[in-house]
């Protein structure tokens, strides 16, 4: 196959508005697959889609709250026991993210935090700016503004020859005019309309800036309950669960 697609398995915020799941996006490429973040409902959607777990070659995390990654004790604990997987995976996120992938996997399994799958997994760590290879994929992460309590990060993904770009989850910050700049995509939270929850952004913010945001194309997601009554009077571009997108 040439260039990417892209399944959008879950769009939604932390608290499901719409009846939305929460976030993750499905990578594929002649390259192979890679996970955009790993939301709780992230091993249902991919069932949901036809979509095998198992030919994920590697998962990227924006940041380390529960809607993001909660679903990777699920992915490992099912590819382990369920369905014998054999492929090595990449997981790369935030500092830390072996140990809080370990301190998941004990309070939703006990016991299971020392897990040893019985394929390889190999965790990397982004640093500011710093292009890595995560499975198929060249990721680079730039910090963004959206927690004190942990580092959260923007994404650009260059895969398939193709860039696509994820805000995660932020307020406004320069940093995304660098993480957009020429992408194919750039996926954007949007939270709000005219305003949003501390740290993440609304449409009006968003619009403000729209200008010195370089995409070809912006698509907005995890969109809470306001914004997703505005969205189609709007005639706003906007991504669900389900979507299927041929870049």
């Amino acid at each position: 196959m040439s260039g990417v697609g892209i399944r959008f398995l879950g769009t939604g915020d932390a608290f499901g508005s719409g009846g939305r799941l929460h976030t993750s996006t499905f990578i594929r490429s002649a390259c192979g697959d890679v996970l955009v973040d790993c939301g709780p409902s992230t091993l249902a959607s991919l069932r949901r889609d036809a979509l095998d777990p198992n030919t994920v070659d590697a998962i990227v995390l924006t940041h380390l709250h529960g809607d993001h990654f909660g679903g990777l004790p699920f992915l490992l604990m099912d590819a382990h026991y369920a369905t014998g997987r054999m492929r090595p995976l990449v997981i790369a996120g935030p500092a830390g993210v072996a140990d809080a992938v370990a301190r998941a996997l004990d309070v939703l399994f006990p016991g299971s935090g020392g897990l040893e799958p019985r394929f390889p997994v190999t965790y990397v760590e982004w640093r500011e700016r710093e292009a890595v290879a995560a499975g198929p994929a060249d990721v680079t992460p730039f910090q963004v503004r959206h927690s004190t309590r942990t580092p959260c990060f923007g994404l650009r993904v260059e895969t398939g020859g193709r860039v696509l770009a994820f805000s995660g989850d932020t307020e406004w910050t320069d940093a995304l005019v660098d993480v957009s700049a020429g992408a194919d995509l750039f996926l954007c939270e949007c939270s709000g309309y005219g305003s949003a929850p501390p740290h993440h952004l609304d449409y009006l913010t968003i619009d403000r800036h729209r200008s010195a945001l370089t995409c070809r194309r912006l698509l907005l997601t995890h969109m809470g309950e306001e914004m997703l009554a505005r969205a189609a009077a709007l005639g706003l571009d906007t991504a669900r669960d389900g979507l299927f997108l041929a870049l």
